[in-house]
């Protein structure tokens, strides 16, 4: 992959990262803030559902961050844009659709198509 492509890379991902980062410091102060006692249970049962729910789409996006600098490194050491289970290159259309990726298209299709099947 042409260098230029790779800084294009580098930069989507490097601001990706900061707001993940950011969202996960909001957060914390968040739920920090929010251990209040509600004298009504329903109210209470409410904000912890919206607890728990808030804490699902972190862990989600605590994953994602983990794959943004699982990529970092691989523009780092030559590997981004290299199909981890072909060897073959992933297109830019493909990286620029999904930064994290780490599969071409064929591969990841085959791959799906083996989960469905695994699945049923």
């Amino acid at each position: 992959m042409e260098k230029e492509m790779l800084q294009y890379f580098k930069l989507i991902l490097t601001k990706r990262l900061q707001e993940l980062l950011q969202e996960a410091g909001k957060t914390v102060d968040d739920l920090n803030e929010a251990r209040v006692r509600f004298p009504d249970p329903t109210d209470g049962a409410s904000a912890e559902f919206d607890r728990d729910f808030l804490l699902r789409i972190r862990d989600r996006e605590r994953k994602l961050i983990k794959k943004v600098q699982d990529a970092l490194e691989r523009i780092d050491n030559g590997t981004y844009g290299i199909c981890e289970s072909c060897g073959g290159k992933i297109s830019e259309e493909r990286l620029k659709a999904r930064p994290v990726t780490t599969l071409c298209i064929k591969c990841k299709t085959k791959q799906e198509e083996e989960e469905k099947r695994l699945g049923e």
